[in-house]
């Protein structure tokens, strides 16, 4: 028997225009401390360029992940007050703890940025040693820093003096193969005062073209004391337990796989409680694309929140039926009232599992 649940109507249409209640997240129980901060869970969410906005950060604490990161954010950006910049900074309190990340090269500056960030109450400052972005490495920041050993120790020295929380870097294996640094970048971290690593296990002239090689999370583990945060190549839930067992590390950082697919972190839950981890509904989907569109709507306008979605779309259909089709409809979204439309469009289709 077809279900209705996704018939058009009067009362359908006008539900899915209002802001949809926040979905329920079960009670992580696993939890990772670093520096002073206790986290409820160690599955994390990655910061990403573009991605981990507000809107999508509150969506993944939601849906349980233990930390969530900011964009990253340009020190010299936040010196000089740039508007688009200090954005950045927008937090909620229901995303608590929220970890902020910082690039730039002049340790002068990200010093001052860290002051920047101390007074907006942020529990986690992070430093990004591993960005491969040609526009940040030029500068002579991100995953260029890994090249000076020397800058990187006086960066982070003058960081510390001002910043008396929690301080994170993120890494790469190094700059380009075949030697990987990120255990000996580690332990001179860990020397200076940095309270915890995450590493992604590519080089910075990979990008991300093959395969993150686990074993170096592994060799960075052995390395130091501190907790060690493993990334890359985690889609699965599986996978998140498979780099912990296979690497040591304390907690698992999630990027790609978490895009269009914030249900990972409950799987996850799921998983460590015994269960069987449950993928997202029709319904559940259809829902969580609504809230995402609203949130990112109260925070960039109507139009920009638009724009934003057509991209996260593709991640939020990816493999399902007929989502090629649903591709083409994309272009047309402007703004709640023509993604209401092609989403009713769309979702009626699955739901009565029309070929």
């Amino acid at each position: 028997m077809k279900s209705s649940t996704f018939q058009s109507s009067a009362r359908e249409d006008q539900e899915l225009r209002q802001p949809p209640s926040p979905l329920p997240c079960q009670k992580p129980y696993s939890k990772l401390r670093i520096g002073n901060v206790e986290l409820d869970h160690w599955a994390v969410l990655a910061p990403m360029a573009g991605i981990t906005n507000l809107a999508f950060r509150l969506l993944a604490k939601e849906m349980g992940a233990g930390l969530v990161y900011s964009e990253m954010v340009s020190a010299n950006g936040l010196v000089l007050g740039q508007k688009r910049t200090l954005e950045y900074l927008k937090t909620d309190p229901a995303e608590a703890p929220l970890a902020v990340q910082i690039f730039g090269a002049e340790p002068q500056t990200m010093a001052r940025a860290a002051e920047i960030v101390a007074q907006k109450g942020f529990s986690i400052l992070d430093i990004n040693l591993g960005c491969p972005v040609k526009k940040v490495t030029k500068t002579g920041s991100g995953a260029a820093l890994l090249r000076d050993r020397h800058r990187l120790s006086e960066i982070i020295r003058a960081v510390r003096k001002v910043w008396p929380r929690a301080l994170t870097a993120k890494l790469r294996a190094g700059w380009s193969p075949p030697k990987g640094i990120a255990h000996e970048i580690a332990a001179m971290l860990q020397d200076l005062g940095v309270d915890a690593v995450s590493i992604h296990p590519r080089f910075a002239t990979q990008g991300f073209s093959g395969q993150a090689h686990w074993p170096i999370i592994a060799q960075v583990r052995k390395a130091v004391s501190i907790p060690v945060i493993g990334n890359g190549d985690v889609f699965s839930p599986q996978k998140a337990f498979d780099m912990r067992v296979q690497t040591g590390c304390h907690g698992v950082m999630i990027a790609r796989g978490a895009i269009g697919n914030p249900w990972i972190f409950r799987q996850i839950i799921d998983m460590e409680k015994g269960k069987e981890p449950r993928g997202p509904t029709v319904k559940e989907r259809k829902v969580m694309i609504m809230r995402h569109f609203h949130l990112l709507a109260q925070e960039r306008g109507e139009a920009q929140a638009a724009r934003l979605m057509r991209g996260l779309l593709l991640w939020y259909t990816k493999g399902l039926p007929n989502s090629s089709r649903f591709r083409g409809a994309i272009g047309r979204i402007k703004d709640l009232d023509s993604l209401t439309r092609e989403m009713e469009k769309y979702f009626n289709t699955l739901e009565r599992g029309e070929p």
